[in-house]
């Protein structure tokens, strides 16, 4: 058993079993890494190192996404998973990179599982149609949640275990990885980091947008700005393209009829 006690076990297990339904409702994002491992990080007490890992996974995951009948990896259990393994390692921040070595194979378990808890739902579907031929909506909406119940079950139950595995274990576990292995690992992470982010730009690059890409990746190599300057330096200029798009659009703003005194209100109001 590890070195959590009940509380943290149970709430681990619990934001285990939200990220598995998560990948399939979307509508919350426990699935996502930066969330799944903050929340880890938070409940077990390792939340800078959690939002670290969780940062790192994210920037993975951007290249995962399900086209036509690909099914991506799974993020959620690889997140969970990572994330109960970064804390067990009693490692820390200094533990990351051991973390991501083993996120990635443990995405690809989480496709076999998918594609399990997947098959197994297939005669639920069949039931649902019966009951819908039947009228009976209570019996199709008790399905859905089992169903749902079902992917949360998928992650929650190997969270479950890894957690009852003796820290010392997993500690040992990774001081035996060989460097080679860590490296590796840790260079191909990065690889698909630099693919990811690079799918994301190929999907939202217009005529538009590259002026702006290049102006926020100058900007993010000075040292001194803070995210927060960034994320305001980024908001003015969106403020700007905006207000000059409107001026360069044939009618000009003066003649819209639209001006309330609010310049902020005015430009949202005709975007």
């Amino acid at each position: 058993m590890s070195d959590l006690n009940v509380i943290q076990v149970i709430l681990v297990i619990l934001v285990a079993f939200l990220a598995g339904m998560e990948g399939i409702l979307d509508e919350f994002q426990f699935h996502q890494p930066l969330v799944a491992c903050t929340l880890i990080g938070l409940v077990t007490g390792n939340l800078t190192a959690g939002i670290m890992l969780g940062g790192s996974l994210q920037m993975i995951a951007l290249g995962w996404a399900n086209i036509g009948a690909a099914v991506a990896p799974d993020a959620a259990l690889a997140s969970v998973a990572s994330a109960i393994i970064l804390v067990l390692g009693g490692q820390g921040e200094a533990g990351i990179p051991s973390a991501i070595a083993v996120a990635v194979p443990l995405a690809v378990a989480g496709l076999a599982l998918t594609m399990v808890v997947r098959t197994l739902a297939v005669p639920i579907v069949h039931i649902m149609d019966k009951a819908a031929e039947e009228g009976d909506y209570r019996k199709i909406e008790l399905w859905h949640v089992i169903a749902i119940i079902m992917q949360g079950v998928r992650i929650a139950l190997p969270a479950g275990l890894l957690l009852f595995i003796p820290a010392q274990t997993v500690q040992n576990f990774l001081q035996a990885m060989p460097a080679w292995l860590t490296d590796g690992m840790a260079i191909g992470g990065g690889m698909v980091v630099a693919v990811g982010y690079a799918m994301v730009i190929n999907m939202m690059a217009t005529k538009e947008v590259w002026p702006f890409f290049a102006i926020g990746f100058a900007l993010a190599a000075i040292s001194e700005l803070t995210l927060i300057a960034l994320g305001t330096i980024a908001v003015a200029l969106a403020f700007i393209y905006l207000n000059l798009s409107k001026s360069g659009g044939g009618s000009g703003s003066n003649n819209s009829g639209g001006n309330t005194g609010d310049p902020l209100g005015d430009i949202l109001n005709d975007y």
